[in-house]
C-alpha cells in the first residue's frame, strides 16, 4: 500500500512530509480540521498547531457546541452510562438518532439491566418524542409524535404541562401530553437521551430545563449521545491541554476560543483559511465545505473521496484497528484503551505528524 502521495501521485514519506510542512509554515492561516484522531494524534496535532498558529476544529464541532453551550449557558444534569443502564426505570428518548437498533450506547443503555435493585422490580417505561426517519422502534417504545419539525414545541409544551402551566396549542393531545408529563414525573429514577447531531441549542437547552423541573420532585438526568469519530476524546484532550474545546486558536501569546470566528468551515468558505490539515483516521471522510483553501494536506485512509486531489496526503490506520489507541468509549464516558484488532503497519495520525515537525524550521511560531 503506498504510504504518501503528493498530487495524487505515490511518494516518500520524507518528501511528502517536507512538502506538507513547507506549505504549512508558509500559510497566512492554518487550520487544523476533521480531527479524527486517537489520544495521542490529537495531542500531536494540538502540538503543531501551537507551532504554526493554527486553529483547530473537529468535523462534529458543531453539534459538539451545541450540547457544551446548554452546559456553559444554563448547567445539566447527567448521568454516567452505566448507571443508567443500571438504574433507570424511565427513559425518554428525545429525536432522531437515539433508537437502540442504529446507536451503540442506546443499545447498551436499553439493555439487560444486570441486576441492578433500584427500579423496585418494575418494568422499563421508554418514550421517544419525535423520531423522524429512524429505523421503526422495539417494541414496548411508546412514540409520540412523527417528525423532528415538530419536537422543538411539543418539548416545550410537555415541559409546560411537567410544571403544571397550561398548554394553549400543540401538535399532540393534551391528553398524551399529560400521561407523558405524569409517567416522568412518576419515575424513580429517569433518563433522558439526545443526539446533538439532530438538535439544535435551543431544543437542547429546553430539554435541559425540563430535566431541571423533574428534578424538584424525582430523579431525573440526561445522557447525550456522542458524535462520532471520536469527537468527545478530542474534546477532552483540547480541553486539558488549552484549556478550550476545539474552535480554538492557538496564537503566540495563549489559546483563543470563538465558536464562530474558528470554525473551519466557515474560514475555508471566507477565504481566511489558505491551508488546511485534514485528519480524519476512523473513516475515509472527505471535508464537506463549500469552496476549497488554497492548500489542503489530509492525515486519512487510502481511499478517501476529495473533490481534488490533496497536495500532499499521508495514509494512516484506524485506532482499535489498525494499532493500539486511547478513545472516548461511548459505553464507560471515558477515555479508554482500545488495543488493535487487526494490526498493520499503517502509521498513526501522532507518527505522521511527527513526520511533518521534522521538516519545520527551528523555532516555528509556538503557543
Amino acid at each position: 500500500m503506498d504510504q504518501a502521495f503528493i498530487d495524487g501521485a505515490p511518494a516518500e514519506l520524507a518528501a511528502a512530509a517536507a512538502v506538507a510542512a513547507r506549505l504549512l509554515e508558509s500559510s497566512r492561516q492554518p487550520v487544523i480540521a476533521g480531527l479524527g484522531a486517537d489520544t495521542a494524534g490529537t495531542r500531536a496535532a494540538l502540538r503543531l498547531a501551537g507551532r504554526l498558529g493554527a486553529a483547530v476544529d473537529h468535523m462534529h464541532g458543531e453539534a459538539l457546541l451545541r450540547d457544551l453551550d446548554a452546559m456553559r449557558e444554563g448547567g445539566a444534569i447527567v448521568v454516567a452510562p452505566a448507571e443508567a443502564r443500571v438504574r433507570a426505570d424511565t427513559v425518554l428518548l428525545v429525536g432522531p438518532g437515539v433508537g437502540a437498533r442504529e446507536n451503540p450506547l442506546s443499545r447498551y443503555v436499553l439493555g439487560a439491566v444486570d441486576g441492578g435493585t433500584d427500579r423496585g422490580g418494575t418494568g422499563r417505561r421508554i418514550f421517544w418524542l419525535c423520531p423522524g426517519a429512524d429505523p421503526g422502534p422495539a417494541a414496548g417504545v411508546a412514540v409520540i409524535g412523527g417528525g423532528g419539525a415538530g419536537l422543538p414545541a411539543i418539548l416545550a409544551a410537555l415541559r409546560a404541562r411537567v410544571g403544571g402551566r397550561p398548554v394553549s396549542e400543540a401538535s399532540v393531545s393534551r391528553e398524551v401530553l399529560d400521561g407523558l408529563a405524569a409517567a416522568l414525573a412518576a419515575a424513580r429514577f429517569g433518563v433522558a437521551m439526545w443526539s446533538a447531531e439532530a438538535l439544535d441549542a435551543m431544543t437542547i437547552a429546553m430539554l435541559c430545563g425540563l430535566i431541571d423541573d423533574l428534578n424538584a420532585a424525582t430523579r431525573f438526568s440526561g445522557l447525550a449521545v456522542p458524535p462520532p469519530d471520536n469527537a468527545v476524546g478530542v474534546q477532552t484532550v483540547c480541553g486539558f491541554t488549552t484549556g478550550f474545546p476545539v474552535r480554538t486558536l492557538c496564537r503566540p501569546q495563549a489559546p483563543e476560543h470563538d465558536p464562530w470566528r474558528f470554525s473551519a468551515a466557515r474560514m475555508v468558505e471566507s477565504g481566511e483559511a489558505d491551508c488546511v490539515l485534514w485528519i480524519s483516521a476512523f473513516r475515509a471522510a472527505a471535508p464537506q465545505w463549500r469552496g476549497a483553501p488554497k492548500a489542503l494536506l489530509a492525515l486519512a485512509p487510502p481511499r478517501v473521496a476529495f473533490a481534488r486531489p490533496p497536495q500532499v496526503h499521508i495514509a494512516i490506520g484506524a485506532p482499535g484497528r489498525d494499532h493500539d489507541g486511547v478513545v472516548h468509549h461511548a459505553m464507560l464516558g471515558s477515555l479508554a484503551a482500545e488495543p488493535a484488532t487487526v494490526p498493520t503497519a499503517a502509521l498513526a495520525v501522532a507518527a505522521a505528524i511527527e513526520a511533518i515537525e521534522v521538516h519545520l524550521t527551528d523555532g516555528g511560531r509556538r503557543c
